[in-house]
């Protein structure tokens, strides 16, 4: 009864990882079906084997799937946080899978990687820092002259900001810079100084000014 159980537990719990949490957020429809289909790939070779009556079926079951999913990584470019969402539909798939006396546990791990990944992909959780990778029109091989130069671009201040290219020859600069994003109003380093007009002259619009003897 316990294993029913389980398969029921993670298929609510994979739905609840690619529909309530991954796609919202990030909306990439062709991870929506890897997924899902990771997942339930894992549960049912997994389970299988674990039942098969065999000692090593399942260890060779896990060693399987790892392997086939350093070759999916490598096929297509996945970002740090859907890497994530990947082996997590794999790790569910593998909780459900195994026979075990002790089905809260079980459970119990499965919504504690929910969990995780619910507070550690929220969109609220450092929203103001940035990364991007920049091709900047001109050699830099100074480090502080980089850093003054990306802060006076992106009018805010730079944490990080790592050379991947420098062409002297075609003076072009390749950087990995990470920085976070200040309100609107506030440039780098605070700055807040407000924005005046030029002072008034004595011109048209001026009051004369009347002499007397």
């Amino acid at each position: 009864m316990a294993q029913p159980v389980l398969f029921l537990c993670d298929i609510t719990a994979v739905a609840l990882l690619v529909f309530g949490l991954y796609f919202p957020r990030h909306r990439r429809r062709d991870l929506v079906v890897a997924f899902l289909g990771v997942n339930v790939g894992v549960l049912a070779v997994a389970s299988s084997l674990a039942n098969s009556g065999s000692n090593t079926g399942l260890g060779l079951g896990m060693a399987l799937f790892g392997v086939l999913s350093i070759i999916r990584l490598r096929s297509t470019e996945l970002d740090q946080h859907e890497v994530a969402y990947y082996f997590s539909a794999l790790a569910l798939g593998v909780l459900g899978a195994m026979s075990t006396s002790n089905v809260w546990r079980s459970v119990g791990l499965m919504a504690l990687i929910l969990a995780v990944l619910y507070v550690g992909d929220h969109p609220r959780l450092f929203r103001s820092y940035r990364r991007q990778v920049m091709v900047l029109d001109t050699a830099l091989p100074d480090h502080t002259a980089l850093v003054a130069h990306l802060e006076n671009t992106l009018g805010t201040r730079v944490h990080s900001a790592t050379v991947q290219r420098l062409d002297l020859v075609n003076d072009t600069t390749v950087v990995d810079v990470r920085y976070r994003s200040l309100p609107a109003g506030r440039g780098a380093k605070g700055d807040t100084t407000a924005r005046t007009g030029p002072a008034p002259t004595a011109g048209a619009g001026a009051s004369p000014l009347t002499v007397r003897p």
